[in-house]
């Protein structure tokens, strides 16, 4: 008898390789296949995919395009204006009741809360109906 004739009495048996991580054996209480048993699988919820891509189109990040005017009603003007002046967007911002924001001067609109007393004159702003109907019955003008 030589060395290379010698056997072993049993065959080889191989270890198994099983999954990492966990005591559960061969795939660790992960099933077989799919995106769950996949390392590095996140499965994200179906609502944080809408959540996700309802801000660009209306909710925090999206900025509207149209400028919002600034709104004053008539008992503000009849507190900062006197009577025969002219109410225009210059003349409220100067008077601090609105702010130009960067060199441009804001869309203001009048509406009719309050009343109004004195004469104004009206330029470059859009009014309400009932506060137009106000100030006609003042005797104001609007260009």
């Amino acid at each position: 008898m030589q060395l290379h004739n010698i056997k072993p009495v049993h065959k080889l048996k191989r270890s198994r390789r099983i999954g990492r991580g966990g005591k559960r054996g061969g795939y660790s209480g992960r099933g077989i296949k799919g995106q769950k048993s996949r390392s590095g699988a996140k499965i994200r919820p179906a609502i944080r995919d809408l959540m996700m891509k309802l801000p660009k189109l209306r909710g925090v990040r999206f900025k509207s395009l149209q400028v919002k005017p600034v709104v004053l009603n008539l008992y503000i003007l009849e507190k900062n204006f006197d009577s025969g002046d002219m109410v225009n967007p210059r003349t409220i911002v100067k008077r601090g009741l609105a702010e130009a924001k960067s060199g441009k001067m804001p869309q203001v609109k009048i509406l009719g809360d309050g009343e109004l007393s004195k004469k104004l004159n009206f330029d470059e702003v859009s009014i309400s109906g009932s506060a137009r109907v106000k100030i006609e019955k003042a005797g104001g003008t609007i260009k």
